[in-house]
């Protein structure tokens, strides 16, 4: 299955007005990456999100929240967004604002 092409119409919305996003295709889906680092990418028809580990671990208790695995081995602080948890945009955007909150922290690559 390849990744949803609506869902990344979206992301590019929500992030029109986000200085320094770019967009990347990676491990089959679409990666939104800014200042160069991971920040949100589509994996499928879900929502994959970058946190702080402990922000990402604490996320994993909200509906339609999991971990992000596809090798056996999750990542820390990178969770996945089920489409019932993104179907509004007000819902969506407070993903990708979470994302960025984290990310804007590390150094540029």
């Amino acid at each position: 299955m390849a990744f949803d092409e609506s869902l990344a119409g979206r992301i590019r919305d929500g992030f029109a007005r986000t200085a320094g996003i770019t967009e990347k295709k990676m491990f089959g889906g679409v990666g939104f990456l800014l200042n160069g680092n991971m920040c949100v990418g589509i994996w499928k028809d879900a929502l994959i999100v970058r946190l702080d580990p402990v922000e990402g671990a604490a996320a994993l208790y909200e509906p339609h929240v999991r971990e992000f695995d596809i090798t056996g081995k999750p990542m820390k602080g990178w969770i996945v967004v089920e489409p019932a948890g993104i179907f509004e945009d007000r819902d969506l955007n407070e993903w990708l604002h979470r994302a960025v909150e984290f990310v804007k922290q590390l150094p540029s690559k």
